[in-house]
């Protein structure tokens, strides 16, 4: 089996026993390309989405309660203040925050949970869940790239751009506190990648014996973008691109 067939996701199985759902947090530099990532690889499953809440104002385009639920900063610090959120961070003069609740209930009834994060709050989750977080990071071809791509935006000063820029050349490096890592130069390959992730999880939670050729070939091919394969040299190339 291969994984080339982006508009027909990777089958994932339904005469399993029941289990917990996975946590999957994808995370990486703004303008990466998370979002657009996200829709193509989650297009037609039933896995829960968690929307985030956010102090900064909605962009052109952006939906109330489908993009952020767009909250004032005192609303934001009372949640904060009463440990409703599992994660939250501050990133570029704004907050943002995933709350708990239900994110605990659809993992409990089985459903995957998908949370699309900054890296700080990504870090919280792992600290708060160990290995039950899934950590996915989003990096981008090269520096240049993404800076074409904040530019191109046009939502950012060009001295939050370079803040962005910063962070992200920081963030590239410390690549390997990721469990994965999909560079998003072609969507439908790193779409490929994380159907490919998503099912292999699954088949962890199964003794090897158990799994099926489809989760023997995904397991493979998530070993392929496992952070630890890649090198300091890599990384480097990368942020000096």
């Amino acid at each position: 089996m291969t994984f080339d067939q982006v508009d027909s996701p990777v089958p994932l199985p339904t005469d399993r026993p029941a289990r917990r759902g996975l946590l999957i947090v994808i995370t990486g530099a703004s303008g990466v390309g998370k979002g657009t990532l996200r829709e193509r690889w989650l297009a037609g499953q039933n896995v829960f989405y968690s929307t985030s809440w956010t102090t900064r104002g909605a962009r052109p385009g952006e939906q109330e309660g489908v993009d952020y639920v767009f909250v004032s900063p005192e609303v934001f610090a009372e949640k904060a203040q009463a440990d409703g959120f599992l994660e939250h961070a501050t990133f570029v003069g704004h907050h943002y925050g995933t709350p708990i609740e239900p994110i605990e209930a659809a993992l409990a009834r089985g459903q995957d949970v998908v949370l699309e994060i900054e890296v700080e709050g990504a870090m919280q989750v792992k600290a708060r869940l160990g290995e039950e977080a899934i950590l996915v990071f989003i990096m981008p071809p090269s520096l240049t790239e993404l800076r074409r791509r904040l530019e191109g935006r046009a939502t950012e000063t060009p001295e939050r751009i370079e803040k962005r820029l910063l962070r992200a050349r920081d963030e590239i490096m410390h690549a390997h506190a990721f469990r994965y890592v999909v560079v998003n130069d072609d969507l439908s390959r790193a779409v490929e990648e994380l159907l490919a992730v998503q099912r292999a999880e699954r088949a962890a939670q199964l003794p090897p014996q158990a799994w099926s050729a489809e989760d023997h070939a995904a397991v493979a091919a998530a070993a392929q973008v496992r952070s630890d394969h890649l090198s300091p040299e890599q990384l480097a190339r990368v942020v000096e691109s």
